[in-house]
């Protein structure tokens, strides 16, 4: 029997879009019937996760675990959460579940490893991500090095995946290039877009470099865990 995947989304509701986008882009299918079977809960009323991380604001949990349940009800065999920042809970929530989750960060830093051994990674992501530690003790663990922003550049980074979750369309690339040049200067050979409107940002403004985009990487792994065919 074909698995279903469950997505738990809505943080925001476009990453959420973009990893069922990726998801179908990236299977091998000569048609329609081919396709994965996919569930979203698309609840955007989950609270802020930074926030959350950062200065005690609401638990996203209760809403997550809202979400949850109803993928459960439609039969998810496996669930996974677009949003890098959402996976500082994660261990909260798989102890209320039986279905596994993909790990977004996991499957990322081994792409890492794979496609830049021994390369330094720059660290593009929310602060709630960065300080919660969920690449970075990942990165250490797997001995992969790791370049952090700066305060003045995640600052650069928060403002624009703020204007993405408020529906703007960003044009002027020129802050990223700016930080891409300055963490480079410090060591990062390439970057991990591990914030799931980073990889939306990197499309708007068609970034150069060396990237890794972690949305991409868990359509990737649940395409075969599902016993599908990559299609690139």
């Amino acid at each position: 029997m074909e698995k279903i995947v469950g997505i738990l989304g809505g943080m925001g509701p476009l990453a959420t879009a973009d990893l069922f986008k990726k998801i179908t882009l990236l299977t091998r299918a000569a048609s329609d019937n081919e396709h994965l079977r996919v569930v979203i809960d698309s609840n955007a009323k989950i609270p802020d996760r930074t926030s959350a991380i950062l200065s005690g604001g609401a638990d996203p949990v209760p809403q997550m675990l809202s979400a949850l349940r109803n993928l459960e009800r439609c039969g998810a065999d496996v669930i996974l959460m677009p949003c890098n920042t959402a996976h500082h809970f994660l261990p909260r929530l798989q102890t209320e579940t039986n279905v596994p989750f993909l790990n977004m960060i996991e499957t990322t830093v081994a792409r890492c490893k794979e496609l830049f051994p021994g390369k330094t990674a720059g660290l593009w992501a929310t602060s709630g991500t960065v300080k919660s530690g969920v690449y970075t003790d990942v990165l250490a663990r797997e001995g992969v090095a790791c370049v952090l922003p700066t305060e003045a550049e995640q600052a650069v980074m928060m403002d624009a995946i703020y204007r993405v979750k408020g529906g703007e369309t960003l044009r002027d690339s020129a802050a990223f290039d700016g930080l891409a040049a300055s963490m480079g200067v410090r060591g990062a050979d390439y970057f991990i877009l591990g914030c799931t409107e980073l990889p939306i940002v990197y499309d708007m403004l068609h970034l150069k470099g060396n990237f890794i985009d972690p949305t991409a990487e868990l359509a990737r792994a649940a395409i075969l865990y599902c016993g599908k065919e990559l299609n690139a």
